[in-house]
């Protein structure tokens, strides 16, 4: 391997690492739009769900049909028809639906038994089980219109989908249900995934869908995506918006995403199929892809405690290592865990910066303002000086102190002045390392 590949490979595994440990033994719920299988996408879909399996995820799989159905009813020059978001499910279309979900069917579970060399799936064996673990009702009436064989959810046996999780099987649902008697019913993926996730409790909810996510601006289809959606803004934004009639509606999914976090689920996300790699992207990368819908942001500023140790070494341990920060011992870090302030994101240290008060002389100095070079300029660094600075003045300091040999001009332009050393405390002083010639660097709080 080349010299260049070592380089780019270690440090990605290693910011890669902490997600696998976090999501090892969580639950997935998956709900695959029937466009994405349309399209192509399933191969790929398959091999990404496999390896993320193969790293200790437990995966629901939901499938949709809605262009394979309504293709099945061209064939049979029938029409399909929809209100309220819905399709109607007369004798043809429930048909038609049946024979699209054994099809898909048998077109997921050969994707997943392909073990091709050179492959994520290489070696992998993944036992993929269905279920009749859904019992449904119908839709009924809805404004004099008859839904005939469409239905909705009525209960979900998630004892029977979380002990066959447990056996190491992939569950595959399609959107089917029956009644005490029998009957069937056609449901909708999303209906059917978001059940599934709540009665699961699931960790997380994801839709691959033919929409990259949800605009910033609900009424610029093309602004940017919001990347991360504060459940209280997302109820607010659904609230303005149009009822949704089809998939590529901003209400569409959002609605189902919103559903979830309320009936507990961690988070639900919507994902752009396009995007290759787009499930192990949001699962294993910081920014992830497409749109989170959380009951609370996961970035959080907080002080650090004793059991943050570990990450604050992690955090600042390249930077030890390339000299841009002073090594400090691992006991006298442990000792001062409380002086230090942390920036995480799900669960994740990804920034730290600690206050030593010097009381006497009404300083404080700030030291081991470190940023994972993952997640750099993104304003953390910001975030973190101002909350030192709001530490210092709840404590009573007048300033704060910096020593840096290779960050001075950053420091300067958030309103650091360069001091001479004769300036420190003399506690300080005393302990100053005069060969490492570090600038001192002072900011006034007001």
């Amino acid at each position: 391997m080349s010299d260049v590949f070592n380089f780019t490979f270690v440090p990605w595994f290693r910011s890669v690492a902490p997600y696998i440990h976090k999501h090892r033994s969580n639950t997935l719920v998956v709900g695959m739009a029937g466009e994405a299988i349309a399209a192509g996408k399933l191969q790929t879909i398959a091999q990404d769900l496999a390896l993320i399996q193969s790293m200790g995820v437990k995966i629901v799989l939901v499938h949709g049909f809605r262009p394979q159905v309504n293709e099945q009813l061209q064939a049979k020059g029938h029409e399909a028809k929809y209100s309220h978001g819905l399709r109607i499910t007369d004798s043809v279309a429930l048909d038609c639906a049946q024979e699209a979900a054994g099809q898909l069917r048998y077109e997921i579970e050969a994707a997943f038994s392909q073990g091709l060399p050179n492959t994520p799936m290489a070696g992998a064996t993944v036992r993929v089980i269905s279920g009749n673990f859904i019992t449904a009702r119908p839709v009924g009436l809805m404004d004099g219109v008859d839904f005939i064989h469409s239905g909705l959810v009525r209960k979900v046996d998630a004892v029977g989908i979380q002990r066959t999780l447990e056996m190491g099987a992939l569950v595959l649902m399609s959107p089917f249900g029956f009644s005490p008697t029998g009957e069937a019913f056609n449901l909708t993926m999303e209906d059917v995934a978001t059940s599934v996730a709540t009665a699961l409790q699931a960790d997380k909810l994801m839709f691959l869908t033919e929409v990259p996510g949800i605009p910033v601006d609900a009424n610029d289809p093309e602004s940017a995506i919001d990347t991360e959606l504060p459940l209280a803004d997302a109820k607010k934004m659904l609230a303005t918006l149009p009822s949704a009639t089809q998939p590529t509606d901003t209400a569409f999914y959002l609605q189902h995403c919103i559903r979830a976090c309320e009936g507990g689920v961690e988070r639900s996300h919507i994902l752009p199929f396009a995007v290759e790699g787009c499930l192990l992207l949001e699962i294993y990368t910081h920014d992830g892809i497409g749109t989170m819908v959380v009951d609370e942001k996961l970035e959080s500023l907080r002080e650090a405690t004793i059991d943050d140790v570990s990450g604050i070494v992690a955090v600042i341990e390249p930077f030890e290592k390339d000299g841009t920060l002073v090594k400090r011992d691992r006991t006298e870090i442990e000792r001062d865990a409380s002086f230090y302030t942390i920036i995480e994101h799900d669960g994740v240290i990804f920034g730290c910066a600690a206050l030593y008060p010097y009381p006497e002389a009404h300083t404080g100095e700030m030291f081991a303002l470190t940023v994972s070079p993952h997640v750099q300029s993104q304003g953390d660094g910001e975030r973190l000086l101002k909350r030192i600075e709001n530490r210092a003045k709840a404590q009573g300091l007048q300033s704060i102190f910096v020593l840096t040999t290779r960050t001075m001009h950053w420091f300067i332009k958030r309103g650091f002045v360069q001091m001479n050393a004769d300036w420190l405390p003399d506690a300080r002083k005393r302990h100053y390392n005069w060969d490492r010639k570090s600038v001192v660097l002072v900011k006034k709080l007001v």
